[in-house]
Protein backbone atom coordinates (compact mmCIF):
# COMPACT_ATOMS: atom_id res chain seq x y z
CA UNK A 1 0.00 0.00 0.00
CA UNK A 2 1.30 3.45 -0.92
CA UNK A 3 1.65 6.08 1.80
CA UNK A 4 -0.85 8.93 1.56
CA UNK A 5 0.11 12.02 -0.40
CA UNK A 6 0.89 15.14 1.62
CA UNK A 7 -0.45 18.65 1.09
CA UNK A 8 1.66 21.80 1.45
CA UNK A 9 1.04 22.17 5.18
CA UNK A 10 1.86 18.52 5.86
CA UNK A 11 5.01 18.71 3.73
CA UNK A 12 6.11 21.83 5.60
CA UNK A 13 5.52 20.12 8.92
CA UNK A 14 7.47 17.05 7.79
CA UNK A 15 10.44 19.20 6.71
CA UNK A 16 10.09 21.52 9.74
CA UNK A 17 9.77 24.62 7.53
CA UNK A 18 6.98 27.09 6.80
CA UNK A 19 4.35 26.53 4.12
CA UNK A 20 5.62 29.72 2.49
CA UNK A 21 9.05 28.10 2.04
CA UNK A 22 7.40 25.06 0.39
CA UNK A 23 5.47 27.36 -1.98
CA UNK A 24 8.74 29.09 -2.89
CA UNK A 25 10.36 25.73 -3.67
CA UNK A 26 7.39 24.92 -5.90
CA UNK A 27 7.53 28.28 -7.71
CA UNK A 28 11.27 27.83 -8.30
CA UNK A 29 10.71 24.20 -9.33
CA UNK A 30 13.30 23.05 -6.80
CA UNK A 31 11.16 20.26 -5.36
CA UNK A 32 9.13 17.48 -7.00
CA UNK A 33 5.38 17.67 -6.59
CA UNK A 34 2.17 16.32 -8.08
CA UNK A 35 -0.55 18.51 -9.52
CA UNK A 36 -3.92 16.84 -9.10
CA UNK A 37 -6.50 19.20 -10.54
CA UNK A 38 -5.90 22.45 -8.68
CA UNK A 39 -4.27 20.68 -5.73
CA UNK A 40 -0.55 20.28 -5.09
CA UNK A 41 0.52 17.11 -3.35
CA UNK A 42 3.81 15.52 -2.38
CA UNK A 43 4.82 11.89 -2.24
CA UNK A 44 6.73 11.24 1.00
CA UNK A 45 9.61 9.54 -0.82
CA UNK A 46 10.00 12.63 -3.06
CA UNK A 47 10.48 14.71 0.09
CA UNK A 48 13.01 12.21 1.42
CA UNK A 49 14.91 12.37 -1.88
CA UNK A 50 14.90 16.16 -1.78
CA UNK A 51 16.38 16.08 1.73
CA UNK A 52 19.15 13.74 0.59
CA UNK A 53 20.03 16.02 -2.33
CA UNK A 54 20.37 18.96 0.07
CA UNK A 55 23.12 17.21 1.99
CA UNK A 56 26.50 18.91 1.85
CA UNK A 57 29.33 16.55 2.64
CA UNK A 58 32.18 17.91 4.66
CA UNK A 59 35.62 18.12 3.14
CA UNK A 60 38.58 16.42 4.72
CA UNK A 61 41.69 18.51 4.92
CA UNK A 62 44.92 16.69 5.38
CA UNK A 63 47.87 18.44 6.94
CA UNK A 64 50.77 18.50 4.52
Amino acid sequence: MNPPLLDIDEAAQRLNVTPRFIRRLIAQRRIDYLKIGKFIRFHPTDLDNWIEHQRIDHLRYEAS
